[in-house]
């Protein structure tokens, strides 16, 4: 049992069918590892009935649960950092709310929490239909490309990390990019890190929205402008790093090509559209 509070934040859009049994089980799984705990479910901009069913909840469970609003929907990154802003915790962990994760998953980071600064999970099996899983792949190598990161799953939404990390990351990516920017700020300051893998499951009511052209054309512009605010990160000057399991030092910024990296992307969403695009002519 760890001594110390963990600010558990649910993005949510559009989840009506999931969210209310993703926020139950947290309920009754977290306090196992925790002694003190809260959920915070930032509702971004659902049209469905996120909302209410949140509401509900936290009406419920009011010591417990807590509710942030958007409107409209802002993007995956920046349902993270509203949830981080109010979040009272010692620790920060989000999760997605997807039911593609299980919160009691969070018992396989108890013998790493204090000794890391981010426990970063990875799905050991992924749970998605082929085209997700080279999107995912793709997005894993771009990142590694652009900004030196060498970890297993990039993308995975299970993660925890000390709460005056998320103070000094200063995060800003509205989007799913906002993973990629957790690692490469960390690396620049020297974070420890270490990698646990966790179970993922097939998500079983709802559709998927990461993985659209739109989301994917939008991250093209988001990517740039991370490349370019990186470039010029200067991290903090002092930083308590006790244990390393996986230590990245002050590594300076990669010199790869901006416009290769991007062009591998672009390639991609055109197989991507050329492929939808015969498959309608069918």
């Amino acid at each position: 049992m760890v001594n110390a509070m963990l600010s558990l934040v649910l993005p949510a859009y559009n989840e009506e069918l999931n969210v209310e049994i993703v926020v139950n089980e947290a309920l009754e799984q977290v306090g196992k590892t925790f002694e003190r705990f809260e959920i915070i479910v930032v509702d971004d901009g659902s049209k469905d009935k996120t909302s209410h069913v949140v509401d509900r909840l936290a009406t419920q469970h009011p010591a417990q649960v807590r509710v942030v609003h958007q409107q409209p929907n802002k993007g995956y990154g920046a349902a993270l950092t509203t949830g981080f802003r109010v979040a009272q915790g010692d620790y920060l962990m989000f999760m997605d709310a997807d039911r593609q994760y299980k919160p009691e998953d969070v018992k396989l980071f108890e013998q790493y929490i204090g000794r890391a600064d981010i426990i970063a999970g990875y799905r050991k099996k992924r749970h998605e239909p082929p085209y997700r899983l080279l999107i995912g792949y793709t997005f894993n190598t771009i990142m590694t490309v652009l900004f030196a990161i060498h970890l297993r799953d990039i993308n995975c939404g299970f993660k925890l990390f000390k709460a005056d990390v998320w103070r000094d990351l200063a995060l800003t990516s509205p989007s799913i990019l906002i993973n990629a920017e957790i690692y490469a700020k960390a690396q620049r300051q020297g974070r420890s890190i270490i990698e646990v893998g966790v179970n993922h499951y097939p998500r079983p009511l709802g559709q998927q929205s990461g993985t659209s052209i739109g989301v994917i054309t939008q991250a093209i512009p988001e990517t740039i402008l991370l490349w370019l605010q990186l470039r010029r990160y200067v991290p903090p000057s002092e930083i308590d790093d006790p244990v390393s399991f996986v230590t990245f030092a002050h590594k300076p910024f990669p010199a790869i090509s901006l416009a290769a990296g991007i062009g591998f992307l672009m390639g991609f969403m055109t197989w991507r559209l050329l492929g939808r695009s015969r498959r309608k002519r069918k």
